[in-house]
C-alpha cells in the first residue's frame, strides 16, 4: 500500500493543478510542506480512549489513532511527530500551523467546517449517556437528565460540551478539565452521568465496571468522526485516498478491532 500512495503524490499535484486556476495553482501545498520537512506532524489531545491517550508518567501516546497517524505517515514516506493539543484550541492550532492533520475522534461539524477541511468519515457516533449502573434506568432521555437535581460532567471545549448547552437548560453542567480522569468522577459519585460519543461509553464501562453505557446503538444524535485538516485540497486528497486503502486492504478494520475489540 505504501508504494502505490507513494505514486499517488504525482496523481494528487495533477489533480490539483487541473482543479484549480492557473494563478492558484502556483502556491505550494501542505503536502508539499510535510514532504519537504520530512515530518508529518499530528495534533492529538491523548485524553480520548480508544482514538488517543497521553500516558502521565511517560508522555508516550498510543491508541487507535496513533497506529493510524503512523500508518499515514509511512504512506507519505515521512517520519511522524504527535503534537499535544486540547479541545478549546483544537482548531486554533491547526489554523495557526501548529501541526498538519488534527486526529483522536474529531466530529464533523458546521464550526470547524467553516475553518477547515475534513477527511472522508472513519466513524460514525453520536451523543448518549454513561451513569453508575445503579442509575441506568433513571437517565435513558434528555427529559429524565434534563432536572436541576442532575449533575451532568464533561471535558471543556468540545462537542460534548456543546451538546450539553444545546439540549439541558435545567440540569447542571459541571465543566471537569481532565478528560483522562473524568470518568473516575462518575465513579467517586461528583456527578451523575456524562454524554459522550457512544464509542467512548462502551469503552469507559469495560475500564470502570462500576459504570454503563446507556443504549450507546440509539444515541440522541447522529454525528460522524473524520480527521481536521487545513483547507489544503491535495493534503485532503491524499488523506482521502490513504483512508480508501486502508478499508480496501481489511487494515482499517484490523485496526478498529485491535482498539474497539
Amino acid at each position: 500500500m505504501v508504494r502505490s500512495l507513494r505514486g499517488l503524490l504525482g496523481v494528487v499535484a495533477i489533480t490539483w493543478l487541473l482543479a484549480v486556476p492557473p494563478a492558484m495553482a502556483q502556491t505550494s501545498s501542505g503536502l508539499d510542506a510535510i514532504l519537504a520537512r520530512g515530518t508529518l506532524r499530528v495534533g492529538l489531545t491523548g485524553d480520548y480512549k480508544p482514538f488517543s491517550f497521553r500516558d502521565p508518567q511517560s508522555g508516550t501516546f498510543s491508541g487507535l489513532d496513533v497506529d493510524l497517524a503512523q500508518s499515514l505517515a509511512a504512506a507519505m514516506g515521512v517520519k511522524l511527530e504527535i503534537v499535544p493539543t486540547a479541545w478549546s484550541t483544537l482548531l486554533a492550532d491547526l489554523t495557526s500551523g501548529k501541526y498538519d492533520i488534527g486526529m483522536g475522534g474529531i466530529t464533523i461539524n458546521l464550526t470547524r467546517a467553516k475553518t477547515a477541511f475534513f477527511s472522508s468519515p472513519v466513524m460514525r457516533a453520536g451523543k448518549t449517556p454513561i451513569a453508575r449502573c445503579a442509575d441506568r434506568d433513571r437517565f435513558q432521555t434528555l427529559a429524565q437528565i434534563d432536572r436541576p437535581e442532575v449533575t451532568v460532567i464533561t471535558n471543556p471545549g468540545g462537542t460534548n460540551e456543546s451538546f450539553d448547552r444545546a439540549n439541558l437548560h435545567a440540569a447542571k453542567i459541571l465543566v471537569f478539565p481532565d478528560n483522562a480522569t473524568i470518568f473516575d468522577q462518575l465513579v467517586q459519585g461528583h456527578a451523575d452521568l456524562m454524554i459522550t460519543d457512544g464509542v467512548e461509553t462502551r469503552l469507559q464501562q469495560k475500564l470502570h465496571p462500576e459504570l454503563c453505557a446507556i443504549h450507546p446503538d440509539q444515541p440522541f444524535n447522529v454525528s460522524e468522526l473524520g480527521y481536521m485538516l487545513p483547507r489544503d485540497l491535495p493534503l485532503k486528497l491524499f488523506v482521502d485516498e490513504w483512508l480508501r486503502e486502508l478499508d480496501e486492504t481489511g487494515e482499517h478494520a484490523r485496526m478498529n478491532a485491535k482498539w474497539l475489540g
